[in-house]
């Protein structure tokens, strides 16, 4: 086995622990769910997990140099991940009224590619990536590139586990809500109003 077994248990067991605590993650696809119903809360989500390979992708070519050589890259990264949030937001508030079952910005597709996005501009992602991952690693037991594979694996399992859930949920809960205006638009502006807050949390974070 070309992964620690040991070390397979602890990080298993910390990254169940880690994904149950709600994150920027698991409150997107929580929103993208309960506007766009349970498909759009799994295509989220599957975004979420498609950036989350690129960032495993990333920890294992040990591009994470690149933030540390050049600090801008970072702020800049997170600067764009932050606009990009708030932009979201604001859209979600502008269509507020709309009575369209799948409105702008959460059909299945615009789901999937703004999960995909915003996690892929989320820098503080790949810099966790990055400082978790080879923590589990062993370099002695070779094939460094399967043990980054293996648990790359696992952790994008987990995301669908747990945020897919979470996502189909949010689902069910929009549908029922959906049905009845006023209560479509409060959703809609707390919807909007989640976006634009954790574009703020990760423009002011340092």
């Amino acid at each position: 086995m070309p992964v620690d077994a040991h070390l397979l248990a602890i990080f298993f067991v910390t990254s169940v622990v880690a994904m149950v605590i709600p994150g920027p993650d698991m409150l997107f696809i929580l929103g993208c769910g309960m506007r766009g119903g349970a498909r759009a809360g799994l295509l989220a989500t599957a975004g979420v997990a498609t950036s989350e390979a690129v960032h495993v992708a990333v920890a294992a070519a040990g591009l994470a140099a690149l933030f540390a050589a050049v600090p801008v890259a970072f702020t800049v990264v997170r600067v764009v991940g932050a606009a990009y949030l708030i932009y979201l937001g604001v859209q979600t508030l502008r269509h507020r009224n709309d009575m369209d079952a799948t409105p702008a910005g959460v059909s299945g597709r615009r789901a999937y590619l703004n999960g995909l996005v915003t996690n892929l501009l989320n820098p503080k992602m790949v810099t966790f990536t990055i400082a978790f991952l080879p923590q589990f690693i062993d370099p002695a037991l070779g094939h460094v590139w399967a043990q980054f594979a293996i648990l790359g694996a696992i952790l994008i399992a987990l995301e669908f586990l747990v945020d897919g859930t979470v996502g189909v949920l949010a689902g069910r809960i929009g549908d029922w809500l959906r049905r009845r205006h006023t209560a479509r638009r409060r959703l809609n502006v707390t919807v909007g109003t989640l976006f634009i807050g954790l574009g703020a949390r990760l423009a002011a974070e340092r």
